[in-house]
């Protein structure tokens, strides 16, 4: 599994404390499930195109997870549309899922694997 969201850390104007404990709890929820999960945290500074082809290029992925502060953020919308054709092109194969919060990744995923 892939889980593709923005860096809690990386964001200005909020504390990224509480999104680093869910993200935390949410990979704890993988290990529950003895699923292996890879996490693509990307600043909006950094070229996140260009980590996201290089996260999905790491790996044969089965499923990946497209986090909601890239998916709900209106004016993130060209990024999401970006994100999604990337994960077409590098991973066909892998099917696409949506959390509704870092908490639930685990649970996104295994909607469409097992």
């Amino acid at each position: 599994m892939l889980v593709i969201g923005l860096d809690p850390a990386k964001l200005d104007g909020w504390d990224p404390e509480p999104v680093q404990a869910a993200i935390a709890r949410g990979r704890a929820r993988f290990d529950e499930h003895a699923l292996a999960a890879d996490y693509c945290l990307v600043s909006l500074d950094d070229h996140p195109e260009r980590e996201v082809a290089a996260a999905l290029a790491a790996a044969d992925y089965a499923c990946v997870v497209i986090g909601g502060g890239i998916r709900t953020h209106e004016p993130l919308l060209e990024l999401f549309e970006r994100v999604v054709n990337l994960v077409r092109q590098h991973a066909p194969a892998a099917a696409i899922a949506f959390n509704s919060s870092p908490d639930d990744c685990a649970d996104a995923a295994l909607r469409w694997v097992r």
